[in-house]
């Protein structure tokens, strides 16, 4: 998959998770990357949306993962070492079908998972102003 970049503000982040739902397969985990506050949670919330899902889409901050419906979970992985994440089992998740949105994810868990044969994705956000932010997306 080649780079994709989408500057949007934050009004149309809709058109950011239709155009995810556009280019990514059905069954990934995407690694969302960005500063404190630049909007990870936010583009989950639009994805949920765009996914037709209708509960309240939060940050996992101190449950680790947030499920929604069958097809969307949610991590925040923020002060977990991947060696936790092997000793809880919690890789073992990524296994269901669905999207797989992981906040502070690093970067040893993405080479495993890469290994074993997972499709990710990585989405850096990069914020312009209060208002714009740029994502690229890339495999």
């Amino acid at each position: 998959m080649m780079q994709t970049k989408i500057i949007s503000s934050l009004e149309n982040i809709s058109d950011v998770a239709k155009k995810l739902k556009e280019i990514l397969p059905k069954n990934c985990i995407i690694f969302l990357n960005g500063t404190l506050a630049s909007g990870k949670t936010t583009l989950t919330k639009a994805i949920a949306k765009e996914l037709n899902i209708k509960e309240s889409v939060t940050s996992p901050t101190f449950s680790l993962q947030n499920i929604y419906s069958d097809d969307l979970y949610h991590y925040d992985l923020y002060r977990v070492t991947f060696e936790e994440i092997i000793k809880l089992g919690l890789y073992e998740e990524f296994e269901k079908s669905g999207w797989h949105i992981v906040e502070w994810g690093d970067l040893k868990l993405k080479t495993f998972l890469d290994s074993a044969g997972y499709n990710t994705f990585n989405i850096t956000i990069n914020i312009l102003n209060s208002n714009s932010r740029e994502y690229i997306i890339g495999a």
